[in-house]
């Protein structure tokens, strides 16, 4: 495994999924193990040289859930505010010696570590400046995305439910968006018919 130098991945991990139900949806099994597990071990397997989880709701839990794995825990209080908050706390937990950082919704079980392999590549590319994400065959952004440091500031100041969407909108030319393998790969889980249809074609890692 080749470790990606001054590059970390804040996952998210804090929210309640409203939409899934009395579960929490990070909890859910997927192929035998936590999809909040799988994913962790996604990024892990990418190399990156620092990955923070943020908690907040039922954090003891979602510790459990990758014990063992090499990650760092902060923990939103404010969790109940929304995305942005968990955002703004991940990105608050890196040190200064990071040139940039992924965030990464931990609901896409299907995600790849060379899927992050390719974005690094295209933040490489561009000299460390400019915003990275997939996007799918029709064009459309998806999750994860690789952000330089000079947009730490603002996502530190990030409040509520939007999480960082306002800022790709703001920096729309400064960004670049890197064909997805395939759009599988920007599966997400929001509801109990997700994770049905996630589980019906689980995939090795």
């Amino acid at each position: 495994m080749t470790v990606v130098s001054r590059v970390a991945a804040v996952l998210l991990a804090a929210g309640s999924s409203e939409r899934f139900g009395s579960e929490n949806k990070l909890l859910a099994e997927i192929g035998g193990e936590p999809l909040l597990r799988r994913v962790t071990r996604v990024v892990i397997g990418a190399g990156l040289s620092e990955i923070v989880v943020v908690t907040g709701h039922e954090a003891e839990r979602c510790r459990s859930a990758v014990e063992g794995l090499a990650v760092r825990f902060v923990h939103n209080a404010a969790c109940s505010h929304g995305m942005g908050s968990s955002v703004a706390v991940g990105i608050g937990a890196l040190g200064d010696e990071f040139e940039g950082a992924f965030i990464v919704p931990t609901d896409m079980p299907f995600l790849t570590s060379a899927l992050f392999t390719r974005l690094w590549a295209a933040f490489e590319a561009s000299d460390g400046r400019g915003i990275v994400f997939p996007v799918t065959v029709a064009g459309e952004q998806r999750n994860p995305v690789l952000w330089p440091r000079a947009y730490f500031p603002e996502l530190r100041a990030l409040v509520g439910t939007t999480g960082a969407k306002a800022l790709l909108r703001k920096y729309a030319a400064q960004s670049r968006g890197i064909p997805l393998a395939s759009d599988e790969e920007a599966t997400d889980i929001d509801t109990l018919a997700d994770l049905a249809a996630a589980c019906d074609q689980p995939r090795p890692l």
